[in-house]
């Protein structure tokens, strides 16, 4: 439960029609399967205990008596294994002469309360009408054995104590196929995690459907979404049940149970994810725009350890299949390249400067251009790459920067800089020996000036090269590198960087194009600002700021997420087993917190750019941070760890 997780269960065991003793067993013996497992939310389909096709011998009275007693039999059970699951039991039940199809959420020995369906198919194989009644919305009260209980859709569970912003709330099986779900009015109460109870048939092509309908209105609700399918055991006179039970948190599915395969599903939800969800989407209405008068019924769970099942991926940027892969490069190019062509077209420029070094982001933003000028027409001459060499300039980089303007027809211009910084180290009594940051930034800044006035010389614009990473780390010369006058890499992260050229390579369809963007993906990544030993480069950035790939760990789940710097170090050590050990990781997540604070100020002035994923660091869009404000709360946590 720690840091917000939660581990739940959907579990559909094999029962016999009409037969609750037997069933009951089954579902003891799950409850006991998925508690042992640390399950703490566990989800039954609807009418487990009698079965979902038992027709009409819903209306024989023994039937629901024995159904009756099997459930006190379950709530008797749940006392005495010590454990405090709150779980939910389908069966049919009569009040005030009714039948209804319900939920029992049952909790260490006590029936916490029984919520009726509310929406009732008479269409194709399904004829429900003939046996039951709608649930009421507003919860009344309802007596089994001695105690009395809320008896309504309108009913949320609240575990607020035991997980913050914990809040339950139920519906069954046709309630999610509905236009004006309960889900909805559930989850604008404060329900935080839906519980389904389903019996779904199963048609060709229909499991595609469901997933689908469940992703989405976990995604629409902001919610967990726990759904759990009758399975093997229900009547196949007509129908076929499969047991497809899904877990999906906002929208994206964590579990799910294989066709034709009753068992349990376990997942682990995020409530504190949720709950960050809710909080920045304002457009996600608060319970105090509802009118309804909900019934909350506080409870009380033994915290514990959440042993994770859920995977988080090592590059969350960067999609693991490789056709998903390729489709967000390619969208990505897209966006890159027409929010660089919209800029031209609006300035009406015919020229841009770009530095290249040789260098992955230098190389990207260069293919982004070319895309550009491509798209508008402009002759691909009318770009003007200028290669400035200077003290740590290794052949290998200044050949790859020569031979990609070559192979890209675009116009290669050389300026070298090291004349121009050596008088300048004179002019500010710099000395040359010393390597310090003002003989790195010297040379940043002289880049940049020289790109500039280009840029002036040719009514141009300067293209920037700079990455998101590199902006989150302020790995960036104030007023060098971190200036220019449309920056096309601001929104991609340095893990993504390599597979965009990647992609370039793999679909440009030249081979002298593809063997130099090769070499380049193969180069170290450096700024190559001190001299090289021995003709190869000295200066790599991953030994100075750390490794990209735990930045942007770091980065996605800090920002996207809001997650707090020992969450981050959970799954980081989650993810990263076998990578890193736990000393590496906790070291380079204190950097990144202490120079993403430090550095705000270099991304409060950032050059336009396009956003093109869900974490920016914009200063005009997603991330609208104050330049001073204290890391102090965020490194007291990380020095705990």
């Amino acid at each position: 439960m720690r840091d917000g997780f939660i581990k739940v269960a959907a579990a559909t065991p094999e029962i016999r029609v009409a037969d609750p003793e037997y069933n009951a067993n089954q579902i003891m013996a799950m409850i006991d399967h998925a508690e042992n497992d640390g399950a703490q939310i566990i989800v039954f389909p609807e009418l487990c205990l009698t079965g979902y096709t038992c027709n009409d011998l819903f209306l024989q009275d023994h039937l629901l008596k024995a159904a009756k007693q099997q459930l006190s039999r379950i709530i008797r059970y749940t006392g005495k294994n010590g454990a405090d699951a709150v779980i939910f039991v389908g069966l049919p039940l009569e009040r005030d002469g009714k039948l209804y199809n319900v939920a029992a959420a049952v909790q260490s020995g006590k029936l916490l309360a029984l919520i009726p369906k509310k929406n009732i198919p008479t269409y194709a194989e399904f004829y429900e009408m003939r046996h039951f009644t709608p649930g009421n919305s507003v919860a009344v009260p309802f007596t089994l054995d001695e105690d009395t209980v809320p008896f309504g859709t309108e009913v949320l569970l609240d575990l607020d104590d035991t997980v913050e912003g914990l809040k339950i709330g139920c519906e069954i099986c046709e309630d999610v196929w509905v236009a004006d779900a309960p889900d909805i009015s559930h989850a604008l109460h404060g329900a935080t995690v839906i519980v389904n109870l389903s019996a779904s048939n199963e048609t060709v092509g229909k499991d595609t459907y469901r997933e689908q309908l469940i992703a989405s209105t976990s995604a629409r609700l902001i919610a967990g979404y726990i759904y759990c399918s009758a399975g093997e055991g229900e009547s196949t006179q007509d129908i076929v049940f499969g047991g497809h039970n899904i877990i999906v948190e906002n929208g994206t599915i964590l579990a799910r149970q294989k066709l034709f395969e009753n068992g349990i599903t376990l997942a682990d939800l995020d409530i504190a994810r949720i709950r960050h969800e809710r909080r920045r989407m304002t457009t996600f209405r608060a319970e105090g725009d509802m009118d309804q008068a909900y019934e909350i019924l506080p409870l009380e769970m033994k915290a514990r350890e959440t042993q994770l099942l859920r995977k988080f991926p090592a590059k969350p940027f960067v999609p693991s299949d490789a056709k998903a892969r390729a489709r967000r490069c390619e969208e990505i190019l897209s966006i890159q390249s027409f929010g660089l062509k919209k800029r031209y077209a609006h300035t009406g420029c015919k020229t841009a400067v770009i530095g290249v070094s040789g260098g992955l982001d230098s190389t990207l933003a260069l293919l982004v251009t070319v895309r550009a000028f491509d798209l508008l027409e402009l002759p691909r001459n009318g770009i003007m790459a200028v290669t400035m060499p200077c003290f740590g300039t290794t052949d290998r980089t200044y050949s790859n920067a020569c031979k990609l303007a070559q192979t890209l027809g675009v116009t290669l211009k050389e300026v070298n800089i090291k004349e121009a910084v050596t008088i300048h180290f004179r002019d500010i009594e710099q000395n040359a020996d010393m390597h310090d940051v003002t003989y790195e930034n010297c040379q940043a800044r002289e880049r940049t000036q020289v790109l500039m006035d280009l840029a002036n010389q040719k009514n141009g614009m300067v293209i920037g090269t700079g990455d998101m990473s590199e902006l989150a780390l302020g790995w960036a010369t104030y007023n060098g590198d971190h200036m220019s006058m449309y920056g096309v890499n601001a929104g991609v992260p340095k893990t993504l960087v390599r597979h965009l050229v990647q992609y370039y390579a793999d679909t440009c369809g030249a081979d002298a194009l593809r063997e130099v963007l090769l070499d380049v993906l193969d180069t170290p990544v450096s700024p190559e600002l001190i001299p090289p030993v021995d003709g190869k480069i000295s200066q790599k950035t991953e030994d100075l700021v750390g490794p990209y790939e735990l930045h942007d760990f770091f980065l996605y789940y800090m920002l996207r997420f809001g997650f707090s710097p020992a969450k981050i170090f959970r799954i980081a050590r989650h993810t990263f087993e076998g990578t890193y050990d736990e000393d590496t990781i906790r070291k380079w997540l204190k950097i990144f917190i202490r120079r993403f604070f430090a550095q705000q100020f270099k991304r409060s002035c950032l050059p336009d750019g396009p956003k093109v994923g869900s974490v920016a660091v914009s200063p005009r869009g997603d991330l609208r941070m104050p330049s001073d404000a204290s890391a102090h709360l965020w490194m007291e946590e990380a020095e705990r760890l």
